[in-house]
């Protein structure tokens, strides 16, 4: 009789189901990941609503791109990593010999490998990203804080591209964990950090990463020097624009549908002076930071993870994420 393990299988839009499916043994350079903690988050209800993922795969697919935990086997010609070993490997790697490598946009990689599957109690890390973009857990860390890693090195990435100023007026609309973040890393630089959204109690928690604002209109965010867009709709692209002060820089991180666009006032563009950059995902070097600044203390898990699941609470817990309820992320022990 086959062995099996459960895994959540995202097989269309906001059809998410747990299933029995065979223990996968890991091939040459793989590494096979008995996960302690995988993490919910913005990014996971967003494929769950739509099904899919323009860059990380189609139904049927294995949910879940955030996790850690302990390699509990090793495929042919692994030395570097051995069963025991806590890692947190990241859900890509690139292939580094592509134009857009070689320019160091690594990002978008002709030829990216995608990791999905921590929602299950294991899965196989691919070989290029268990040699390149898997990262030992420092001791001490917990699972559940090294897991934040990923949301953690996405914006650390975008915030090397376009950081703040001490004393600069920053507008960062949307305030789910992403967002959050934005907040925390924008505050460290001295900035005067405002936090845009319209619902009442996510606004809120924005003062605890170090918002000196927290308002539900837009309106109230006019003129800013620094305007951080990461909510991900064509609207907050566009109240991005507007609320930029002339001079000012736009920074667009949240990702729209394919074919959605945005109105440029190329007048105001121009005249204005405005500045207007854009990020996606991370590398293995701003993971790699990230995991470290997650064991200096640099974020505080439990702001951001407000409940803990198992595996059968999945499904019910996207249902009220589809509807913009529930916890910031949540974490599951498979």
């Amino acid at each position: 009789m086959t062995e099996t393990i459960r895994a959540a299988v995202l097989h269309g839009s906001e059809d998410l189901r747990i299933e029995d499916v065979p223990v996968p043994e890991p091939g040459p350079g793989e590494l096979r990941l008995k996960v302690d903690v995988a993490l919910t988050g913005g990014t996971s209800t967003k494929v769950y609503r739509r099904g899919y993922h323009a860059r990380m795969g189609k139904p049927p697919l294995r949910f879940g791109h955030e996790g850690a935990g302990m390699i509990d086997a090793v495929g042919e010609g692994v030395t570097k990593w051995k069963p025991g070993d806590r890692v947190v490997p990241a859900n890509s790697a690139p292939c580094g010999r592509c134009r857009a490598c070689e320019r160091g946009h690594t990002a978008q990689c002709e030829d990216m490998v995608w990791l999905n599957g921590f929602f299950a109690e294991k899965l196989i890390v691919p070989a290029r990203i268990a040699a390149m973009n898997t990262h030992a857990i420092p001791g001490g860390v917990p699972s559940g804080t090294a897991a934040l890693s990923e949301i953690l090195a996405v914006v650390v990435k975008g915030h090397d591209r376009t950081p703040a100023r001490r004393g600069e007026r920053v507008v960062v609309f949307g305030t789910g964990p992403l967002g959050l973040v934005w907040v925390r890393i924008l505050s460290a630089d001295g900035a005067h950090v405002t936090a845009v959204d319209p619902r009442q109690d996510r606004v809120e928690a924005a003062r605890a990463f170090g918002a000196q604002r927290a308002v539900t209109q837009v309106d109230d965010a006019a003129n800013a020097d620094l305007v951080i867009e990461a909510v991900g709709t064509t609207d907050a692209w566009q109240h991005a624009l507007d609320a930029a002060a002339p001079g000012g820089r736009v920074h667009f991180f949240g990702g729209t549908p394919k074919g959605t666009t945005v109105e440029l006032d190329t007048q105001r563009l121009h005249y204005d002076e405005l500045l207007l950059t854009a990020s996606f995902h991370h590398t293995p070097y701003h993971f790699a930071e990230a995991l470290q600044l997650l064991a200096k203390g640099f974020l505080d898990p439990a702001l951001l993870i407000q409940e803990h699941l198992s595996l059968d609470e999945l499904p019910a817990h996207f249902e009220r994420a589809a509807r913009g309820e529930g916890p910031l992320k949540a974490s599951v022990a498979p």
